[in-house]
């Protein structure tokens, strides 16, 4: 008996053990390595209590919460960002700092509001180039043939500040293109610009095909191709010639120049010893690219120019005693007005637009607002010696970079005066 009651005590203990699940004998093997222990070649795995265990309704929950805050967050992208648009689209574009793209924002605005591509620039002018030179043109069969050449150069607007411009012939402003009127002209236009482009010529009585408004009167002028305007000056007076394709950026990246007509006629024209030509224009350089300066958030310009420089880089007018000046102001700029102030006592008007303004209707001022297009002939009379000022009578446009430089900045220049 005690022999059977042995094989069945056996016999349970057997059947007890391989009823055991793996989990539970390694659980067993766990307990058994005493507390700071270990056995060579076994790692210790501490179970999960069941409260520690992710329940079936947890997992589906934290699944839910995820796909909710996945579903959140692109609402929240497509609702502030274009999701739309590639890289492709906006094509690389450097925005200016501070500017605001809003989620409808489109990649063709994004590409105008953007910096001049460094890679572009095909020409580095000396710091001390001027603009403003006037172009001689040869003469074929009786017509004033002028070659204009367009292209992305590097400028200076001060000795230590360079802009990425689209200039004329290499210079900012475009080269001052002087006729007589009457005169038949011919402007060939050749674009070598990263983008199309067409030249308008402010002001003029021509033909409506040569007018210049891209698309409109013309197809742009492609990047490598050319174009010719040809028309016979009918007036006299002060204009100028500028970009009419994507003006917001071509115009005020330095594509811009003075157009002189003199009359046929000079007997009833008023009489000085002298004239100088004001071109107005702002820029907005940040952190080594030049955008073009815009009246909106993030696109306000920082540098201010006379004939593309700025005091005290800008000219010194050298007058005697008693002597006239006719000083031309042309607003080449695009988006803001410039009160121009002349020091020394007031000026008479003596022109708007090209057009002479009759004896009886002239007036006298010493600041007249010249807004974006408008010109205005003025003539003024050295009345003492002295250094008298020309300038903008908004502060902030006589400053560089909101910093004084000699008592000044930006649209600023002197009339030096003599005995």
């Amino acid at each position: 008996m005690a022999k059977e009651d042995h094989s069945k005590h056996e016999e349970t203990g057997k059947s007890e053990d391989d009823g055991k699940s793996m989990s539970d004998k390694k659980e067993e093997k766990a307990d058994a390595v005493p507390s700071g222990g270990s056995h060579e070649g076994m790692k210790m795995k501490m179970p999960l209590s069941a409260a520690q265990r992710a329940t079936k309704a947890q997992k589906v929950a934290w699944a839910l919460l995820s796909v909710i805050g996945l579903a959140a967050g692109l609402v929240i992208s497509a609702s502030t960002t274009n999701l739309r648009l590639s890289a492709r689209d906006v094509g690389g574009a450097v925005m200016p700092p501070g500017m605001i793209m809003l989620r409808d924002t489109p990649g063709k605005a994004m590409r105008d509001m953007a910096a001049v591509d460094p890679r572009a620039v095909t020409y580095t002018a000396p710091p001390d180039a001027r603009g403003d030179q006037t172009l001689t043109p040869r003469v074929e069969n009786g017509v004033k043939v002028f070659d204009l050449e367009l292209s992305v150069i590097k400028w200076n607007v001060l000795p230590y500040k360079q802009v990425m411009a689209y200039a004329f012939n290499k210079q900012v402003p475009g080269p001052r293109i002087r006729v007589t009127q009457g005169d038949r002209i011919r402007m060939n236009v050749k674009n070598n610009l990263p983008e199309a482009t067409s030249v308008h010529w402010h002001g003029m009585i021509l033909p409506n095909q040569m007018d210049g408004p891209a698309e409109i009167t013309q197809l742009p002028i492609e990047p490598g191709q050319s174009y010719t305007y040809e028309f016979t000056t009918q007036q006299a007076g002060t204009y100028f010639y500028h970009s009419h394709r994507e003006p917001d950026r071509q115009q005020t990246l330095g594509m811009f120049g003075a157009l002189i007509i003199d009359p046929k006629d000079s007997t009833s024209t008023p009489a000085y010893d002298l004239e100088y030509t004001i071109q107005l224009q702002e820029w907005l350089e940040r952190e080594g690219y030049t955008f073009p300066a815009m009246l909106m958030e993030g696109g306000l310009p920082n540098f201010f120019t006379i004939n593309g420089k700025a005091y005290p880089s800008t000219d010194t007018i050298e007058m005697k005693l008693g002597q006239k000046i006719l000083l031309r102001f042309i607003g080449s700029s695009n988006n803001f007005i410039h009160p121009m102030h002349v020091h020394g006592g007031p000026f008479t008007i003596v022109e708007t637009d090209g057009n002479p303004v009759q004896k009886s209707a002239q007036i006298e001022k010493d600041t007249v607002n010249v807004g974006p297009g408008e010109r205005y002939d003025v003539i003024w009379t050295a009345r003492n010696p002295g250094k008298w000022l020309v300038h903008c009578h908004i502060p902030h446009h006589t400053t560089n970079n909101n910093v004084e430089e000699h008592g000044g900045g930006g649209l600023m220049m002197l009339i030096n005066v003599t005995p």
